[in-house]
């Protein structure tokens, strides 16, 4: 064992110096740390979030269903800005105890209520209006076998992969090599079953492919510090057709924009009016992603 190397101790304890530039944020603790409401819109679906991978997939969901013509899908998007801890506001707490992004308010029935993890907000807004999800398997669970594929791989590129590649006070050759390997992995099971299917779960586009395009689409195009380069992204051509075919959807387009530097905030239609068209771009520069 090298000498410097790192021996656990008997009970751990929190160092709460040892975080990067996460560690104002990240506590061995859940709960409320400020008391601060959430503010309402106008509208039925109340979102707060942010524009991160896990974020985008129920934006990008919202304007695909509008997209459709579901115009009761109409929703108010707030920002929750996660590098100051609104994660933790105790109305923010109230909409998801685990005080992550996103957290859904649907009011849309005679009884408003929560809806958090991304995954879960997809599938509930799938069956609320009929969309994106077969209702019949087994189309139904090719999708929702996918959907959870994703859930279940994320945290190996943002909490792995990109916390070491990027966000780590200090970089080790260690857990770089083992979360790149876990992405490249990835990577492979989409750009195989992508071979043989148009989307991840058949020929029909999904919630599916909304969640997974969120994280694979952002790192083919460069997010991390430019890994891409640093793994070879290129090499996944079948991929690669996916995420451009993908990212060439107006409801993606606009999903991308919402609660980021942007278009921080998200309340109409028209929001969109206001911005530069270069920011419409199918193929404008992704944003920096988060753990």
């Amino acid at each position: 064992m090298p000498d410097n190397a790192y021996v656990p101790p008997k009970v751990w304890t929190n160092d709460s110096d040892n975080g990067g530039q996460f560690a104002s944020i990240n506590r061995p603790t859940a709960g409320p740390r400020e008391e601060h409401e959430l503010p309402v819109g106008d509208h039925p679906f109340q979102l707060h979030s942010l524009g991160t991978p896990n974020g985008v997939k129920v934006t990008i969901m919202f304007e695909e269903l509008l997209e459709a013509g579901y115009s009761d899908a109409e929703y108010d998007a707030w920002r929750i800005n996660i590098g100051a801890g609104e994660q933790f506001w105790s109305g923010f707490v109230d909409l998801n105890p685990n005080s992550k992004i996103p957290a859904l308010l649907d009011r849309s029935g005679p009884e408003p209520f929560r809806i958090f993890e991304s995954g879960a907000i997809l599938v509930h807004l799938a069956e609320k209006f009929g969309y994106l999800l077969p209702k019949e398997n087994p189309a139904r669970a090719e999708t929702l076998s996918w959907l959870m594929w994703q859930m279940g791989s994320a945290p190996f590129i943002g909490g792995g992969f990109g916390h070491f590649y990027v966000y780590a006070p200090e970089r080790y050759k260690y857990p770089i090599d083992r979360y790149a390997m876990e992405t490249k992995r990835l990577f492979d099971v989409a750009d195989r079953q992508l071979a043989k299917t148009r989307f991840l779960a058949g020929d029909d586009y999904s919630i599916a492919d909304i969640a997974a395009y969120c994280w694979l689409g952002n790192l083919y195009h460069g997010a991390y510090n430019r890994c891409d380069i640093f793994l070879s992204l290129d090499e996944y051509e079948n991929a690669a057709r996916w995420v451009k075919e993908i990212d060439a959807r107006p409801g993606a387009i606009r999903g991308r924009l919402v609660n980021t530097q942007d278009m921080p905030e998200r309340h109409s239609a028209s929001d969109f009016d206001k911005l530069d068209k270069e920011l419409l771009s199918p193929v404008r520069k992704r944003p920096e992603l988060k753990e």
